[in-house]
């Protein structure tokens, strides 16, 4: 008999971990929302887009959840800001953020998390190499949405665009797909030693 559940196609961490049910899958999608939420406060102010932790949650969410529940989480994130609560950067919200010089970089969140998760469905975040890989490629797909967002909004030329919304992030999304490299294969590896001594 099957179970319910909002996700499809192979297993990802958060399903070594837990069971898979509708109900899990609500828990889980909420939490990696309420993580991007927690991890956007901790941030370095710039103008027009401010240095902010919520890439590396995006990246651990996509990777534990899945492509379906990752881009969820996502698209959850964003409705919250945009009905007013304070989850995005610097504790703002509203319409004036997620279409205003940083919403580019929101919207790619949903994209860069359906992507990081399809990778994870097929094993590409148990091994370091492979999560470095699919981290990056997840990083590049939230720069091109946060850049074309950046030069939609403010109507600047391409080179202006990635000063304000590529170089001064270069190497922090670097350091971040490097973090979250090490972190997921590492739990996978948790994981199946806790399995095997349950055993």
């Amino acid at each position: 008999m099957s179970t319910l559940t909002l996700t499809l196609g192979r297993p990802t961490l958060a399903d070594k971990l837990f069971s898979r049910s509708l109900t899990t899958d609500i828990v889980l999608v909420t939490a990696g929302a309420a993580l991007t939420a927690v991890a956007a406060q901790l941030a370095i102010p710039l103008q027009p887009v401010p240095i902010t932790m919520q890439t590396l949650a995006v990246l651990l969410v996509g990777s534990t959840l899945g492509a379906t529940r990752g881009a969820l989480s996502m698209v959850l994130y964003a409705v919250l800001g945009l009905v007013g609560l304070p989850v995005y950067s610097d504790a703002t919200s509203g319409p004036a953020v997620l279409f205003g010089s940083t919403g580019g970089y929101i919207v790619g969140f949903i994209f860069a998390a359906a992507l990081i998760g399809w990778l994870a469905q097929r094993n590409w975040d148990k091994k370091f190499l492979g999560a470095a890989l699919s981290f990056l490629g997840g990083t590049v797909v939230t720069f091109v949405f946060g850049l074309a967002g950046l030069a939609l909004v403010s109507g600047a030329g391409l080179e202006q665009v990635l000063q304000w919304g590529l170089y001064p992030f270069i190497l922090g999304g670097v350091i971040k797909a490097a973090i979250a490299a090490a972190i997921i294969p590492s739990t996978w590896k948790l994981a199946s030693w806790l399995e095997t001594r349950r055993k």
